[in-house]
């Protein structure tokens, strides 16, 4: 594996089905008093949220995105290819990102599942994280796919539901 490049795949997060309702509130409680600003209180909550213990049962929507992780390696040689989340599971983007180029990857390459405009997290977060990290890791070039491409995305829909009706 060429090490030199990487893939970061960056999936929204889900909380986990065993999670404490409590820490899920205390979240949300400090999100909204911290209306997009960095806050000590929202910093702590989603350090515990992230670190809640998770299987796959607890938590289908990380063993759904490592799945497509496994495909997406598949299609890739010659990529170290791992795993990000916007909220909830760890890691974060930027400790994905520190974690790849603490391995030497050179080019990294940031693709979302998320495939629509209008987004919170792909369209304004992410870009603006990206922004600092390039600053942070000034040898590295740092992509982002995104948006995508409508005829691309449009296409492997059609070709599901084609699929589906053989």
């Amino acid at each position: 594996m060429d090490s030199k490049r990487a893939v970061i795949l960056i999936g929204h997060g889900g909380v986990p089905s065993d999670c404490p309702p409590e820490l899920v509130g205390r979240f949300k409680r400090e999100e909204a008093l911290a209306k997009g600003r960095p806050s000590p209180g929202l910093a702590a909550a989603d350090a515990e949220l992230r670190a809640w213990p998770r299987t796959d049962s607890t938590d289908p929507y990380g063993a759904g995105l490592r799945s497509l992780l496994a495909a997406l390696k598949a299609q890739l040689p010659g990529h170290e290819v791992v795993e990000a989340y916007n909220e909830f599971c760890p890691p974060t983007l930027e400790q994905a990102l520190a974690a790849v180029i603490g391995r030497g990857a050179r080019e990294v390459t940031v693709l979302s599942t998320m495939y629509t405009r209008g987004g919170l997290h792909s369209e304004k977060e992410i870009p603006a994280l990206l922004e600092a990290e390039r600053l942070r890791h000034a040898g590295v070039v740092i992509r982002y796919v995104w948006p995508y491409s409508l005829e691309a995305v449009s296409g492997m829909l059609a070709q599901e539901v084609l699929r589906t009706e053989k």
